[in-house]
């Protein structure tokens, strides 16, 4: 513990308690950051997942060995894992442990549970720490494709465990009260727009789980359109079925030239949009007047601020800093931020024009709108 004093002015007197409490919740956070940097190491260069395999507790020369690295670093990796509650240490044996649960955070990248990206984030945002301080300074942006670019796939590995737990399971199926479900699921030919889909983890999953549709995946970042392009051929899944093009969220084009969608969908990015009513009015416009319907998945959020300050509201607020609100004041927009809220995404939606807005569902880190004409 730091051995801080208390201080007093003849006006003031600091309480010593309080002063020591948040000295050790700093300390804290001091370590999280600094072993993040180790988490992403033993993420990059396989270590957790040496350990998985090996299935048993292991010494830092048998690591080392396995995974081609330098005892001396590994034994001193090892020791801050264990420090940190991310390995497990028997001091007779000198051998440290992964345990199962552990893995299927760290290596499982099949689990729901599967966090690995985020740590890779976290990675690209201390990279770009000079573009954050100029941005703070001037007001600037950081549109999406100029943040260093560990930032595209964490996003994708660190999202990605989610919507395969989620999409085609619990949230497609409640929005419309399962009537949309239905039609994905029976009706050939229809026509689902994915805006703002990055690398297309759900564009593609979607386009598995629903073979009669035709989906389509826009983003205004050529490099990810190009990586999902390829993504999907490697998922053997043709351009007849899913058809990935560059386009922002104000221009993207109908279904095969002329064609309204029955679905579009905004996952995670309605509130880093430059206009995100620009973005619901086009969608509406391309939307089938009948039965068409908006899907927006955000990030979980409370409409007041001290409803958020929480530990996810701390996670939130910081990406929200460092990716969304820059990338919408990057083309001048509003900055609504990750934590926008029920009431923020409902006031953009109805301000682009739909009449019709609900919370379909929610999970502990999101929240799943639709919306209708």
């Amino acid at each position: 513990m730091s051995s801080v004093s208390p201080s007093s002015t003849s006006s003031t007197t600091i309480d010593n308690q309080k002063l020591q409490q948040f000295i050790g919740k700093a300390l804290s956070d001091f370590g999280g950051a600094a072993s993040s940097i180790l988490v992403y190491i033993g993420d990059k260069l396989g270590l957790y997942k040496a350990m998985s395999d090996f299935a048993k507790p292991i010494t830092s020369q048998e690591l080392a060995n396995i995974t081609g690295t330098h005892e001396r670093y590994i034994r001193e990796w090892l020791a801050n894992q264990a420090a940190g509650g991310y390995l497990t240490y028997e001091p007779l044996s000198q051998r440290y442990t992964l345990p199962l649960e552990h893995a299927q955070a760290l290596v499982n990248e099949n689990s729901p549970a599967y966090i690995a990206g985020g740590y890779q984030v976290v990675m690209s945002l201390y990279r770009d720490e000079a573009k954050f301080l100029d941005i703070f300074k001037t007001g600037k942006g950081i549109a999406w494709g100029e943040h260093d670019k560990e930032l595209y796939q964490g996003t994708e590995r660190f999202f990605k465990p989610a919507y395969t737990a989620n999409l085609v399971s619990s949230w497609l199926p409640v929005v419309d009260n399962g009537i949309l479900e239905q039609r994905l699921k029976q009706n050939s030919d229809l026509k689902v727009a994915d805006i703002g889909c990055g690398h297309g983890i759900s564009t593609i999953l979607m386009t598995e789980a629903y073979p009669n549709s035709k989906f389509y995946g826009f983003d205004n970042h050529p490099a990810s359109i190009e990586y999902a392009r390829n993504k999907a051929r490697k998922e053997g899944l043709s351009e007849d079925r899913i058809k990935f093009e560059v386009a922002s969220s104000t221009n993207f084009p109908l279904a095969n030239g002329d064609s309204q969608y029955d679905l579009i969908a905004f996952f995670d990015c309605l509130h880093d949009m430059e206009d995100p009513e620009g973005a619901a009015a086009h969608a509406l416009e391309t939307l089938k007047k009948t039965d068409g319907i908006v899907m927006i998945v955000e990030p979980f959020a409370n409409d007041k601020l001290e409803d958020n300050l929480n530990p996810l509201g701390r996670l939130f607020y910081a990406a929200s800093t460092m990716v969304c609100v820059p990338a919408s004041l990057s083309k001048n927009g509003p900055g609504s931020g990750a934590q926008a809220g029920e009431q923020g995404i409902s006031r953009v939606v109805k301000a682009g024009g739909f009449k019709h807005f609900r919370r379909a569902t929610q999970t502990a880190f999101n929240i799943v709108y639709e919306a209708k004409p």
